[in-house]
């Protein structure tokens, strides 16, 4: 079984390397959303896959990590990642290009890596994360699966890659959050919310 939950975000970025020149030279933004496919063949306590209450904390987190944030390419330009990381207090360096594929790829590890190191305490078994979609636009979109997100063939995506400001860690609800993502932590799920 499979379940879904959608959530937005305000993003801006330059997709380097493309062939629109519009995107590929200038900074331009887009309403995202972005939907997180969890599946099981079992279910919890009451009846369900996972509750979306849980999805609202450390999940809903991450991605507002992105939000009203600029992404960058960690091998852009130098003198332009020092510029924007000047003029812009959130901000989120990626080890690969920031396109809709790779942002799939990128929250696809996030969140894989949390669901990895969290213990469920209602029953929830064998849950996974399925894939994560990124809707850049009303009209586009990109489907990201784990074949992507750790693809021998592509740029490999590391946590330890991945930087964020120092305001959007200091919005976390706990300021070493990421360092426990990274790291060898345990998240725990709380038995009510």
């Amino acid at each position: 079984m499979i379940i879904r939950k959608m959530f937005e975000f305000e993003n801006a970025h330059i997709v380097r390397f493309c062939s629109s020149k519009r995107c590929k030279t200038s900074i331009h933004g887009h309403s995202y959303r972005i939907e997180i496919l969890l599946e099981s063949r079992y279910l919890d306590n009451a009846g369900m896959v996972y509750d979306f209450g849980l999805l609202k904390n450390e999940i809903k987190q991450i991605i507002d990590s992105f939000d009203h944030a600029i992404t960058l390419f960690k091998n852009d330009d130098e003198g332009y990642l020092e510029e924007m990381k000047k003029h812009s207090h959130r901000w989120v360096v990626l080890p690969v290009n920031v396109s809709a594929e790779n942002f799939c790829r990128v929250f696809f590890v996030l969140i894989d890596s949390l669901l990895e190191k969290t213990k469920m305490q209602n029953g929830e078994k064998g849950v996974k994360l399925q894939s994560i979609i990124i809707h850049e636009t009303r009209t586009g979109y990109a489907q990201g699966f784990r074949e992507d997100a750790y693809s021998e063939i592509l740029p490999k995506i590391a946590l330890e890659d991945i930087e964020f400001s120092k305001a959007i860690k200091a919005e976390w609800s706990d300021e070493g959050f990421y360092e426990k993502l990274c790291g060898a932590y345990t998240f725990i799920n709380p038995k009510e919310l």
